[in-house]
Formats: C-alpha cells, sequence, structure tokens
C-alpha cells in the first residue's frame, strides 16, 4: 500500500494522520515499510496494525513514542511487555476503533445512575456529548467506585482546574514549536506534548502515593 492508501483506512479513526506524521513515525523506527527500487513506501497489512497500535496508544494511553518503542521491540523479541499503568500484553482497545456511545449505553457500560452522570457533568469532571468514548467510560468507571467510598463529583471539581493549569504548562513549553509552519514540526509539537503529559502524570501519581505513606504506614 501506498501512503496515500494507508491514510484512507486508519485516517477514519485517527483523523489527525497526515503524511508528515507518518513520515514522522518511520523515522522514529515505529514502523519501517518496505521500498520500491525508485524509493517509494510500500506498506503491508502489518504495517498498518502496527501503526494502528502506536496511534492508539497514543491517544487512549497519552504515552510518548520513547515508550512505545520500547514496548513493540520487547513484544518483537517475543516477550510480554507491561505497559505503564500495569496492562501486559497489547490491549485489545488498540487494535480496534475506539468505541461511541450513546448516554444510555455510557450507564449500562458502566453501571452509573443517571444522577451521577448529572452530577459529573455539572462538576466539569465530564464533558456533555451526544456520544461518548473510552475515555468517559474510564472515568464515570472510576466515579462509580470513588461514590462508594462517599466522594462524589462535586468533591472533584477543583481536578478540571488543574488539568487547564497542566494544559497551560503544556501550551506554553510548545511554543518555540509550533511559530514554525511546517508539518514536521506540528508532529514535534504532538510528540512533545504526550511527553511532557507523561512526565506531569509520573510526577503527580508519584507525589500521591508519597502522601499515601502518612495515611498507611
Amino acid at each position: 500500500m501506498s501512503i496515500g492508501q494507508v491514510l484512507a483506512k486508519l485516517t477514519p479513526d485517527f483523523p489527525e494522520l497526515t503524511p508528515s506524521k507518518l513520515r514522522f513515525l518511520e523515522e522514529r523506527g515505529l514502523v519501517s515499510p518496505a521500498r520500491t527500487e525508485s524509493g517509494y513506501r510500500k506498506f503491508c497489512q502489518a504495517d498498518v496494525e502496527r501503526l494502528r497500535m502506536v496511534l492508539a496508544m497514543q491517544r487512549d494511553h497519552y504515552l510518548p513514542l520513547k515508550v512505545i518503542r520500547e514496548y513493540l521491540d520487547e513484544l518483537d523479541a517475543g516477550g510480554s511487555p507491561t505497559l505503564p499503568g500495569g496492562a501486559s500484553g497489547a490491549p485489545e482497545s488498540m487494535l480496534a476503533s475506539g468505541r461511541r456511545l450513546s448516554r444510555d449505553e455510557l450507564l449500562r457500560e458502566t453501571g452509573a445512575s443517571a444522577a451521577l452522570l448529572t452530577e459529573a457533568v455539572s462538576a466539569s469532571v465530564i464533558t456533555p456529548a451526544d456520544v461518548y468514548g473510552d475515555d468517559t467510560v474510564t472515568v464515570l468507571t472510576a466515579l462509580v467506585e470513588l461514590q462508594k467510598s462517599g466522594i462524589e463529583p462535586r468533591h472533584l471539581r477543583g481536578f478540571r482546574a488543574a488539568a487547564e493549569r497542566e494544559l497551560g504548562l503544556i501550551e506554553s513549553a510548545l511554543r518555540p514549536i509550533a511559530r514554525r509552519k511546517d508539518t514536521s514540526s506540528r508532529a514535534q509539537a504532538g510528540e512533545l506534548a504526550r511527553e511532557i503529559a507523561g512526565n506531569l502524570e509520573t510526577v503527580r501519581s508519584t507525589l500521591i502515593r508519597s502522601a499515601l505513606g502518612r495515611l498507611v504506614p
């Protein structure tokens, strides 16, 4: 397959994918298409599925390419690598397109009450929409469990503000690259944004784990 044919297969699920992003992923060693005698790239179906996995890992897990590359290298070597967060093997969601659930389907999937979803929207923990994806399923499922411990969405109002502050930090860090107008710089900006987000997540989760030591000796 040519780059155009690969884009036709993947852009329905990953609309931000561009030829420059494909070439960027190749430069980073995430995929190695064959070359014709005249130098044109030729992708096989295995390349497409590998790209689908890489893009899904970026979209669904916010992983930097370095981590994804290490994961794929271990997978290629016959191992059973573990993703940050503890999932081993290739999650099924990476090999299929993201789900789109209606409100009723979301409630059935998560076991949440309509009142809990309404409160989560009111607290800006969940953004209202006509259809919901896997990220909302994850958040609402967590809210169901938190509610069992007496933690309600209204207690989490500060989370949205904290996320916006982190977004501001990422935006400031990307400003020098964002000034460039070439497509390669846009791909680099997207990758850097994920790396920064991953590092911020590491700092936040480490601080919480350290603080837990004061609660549970």
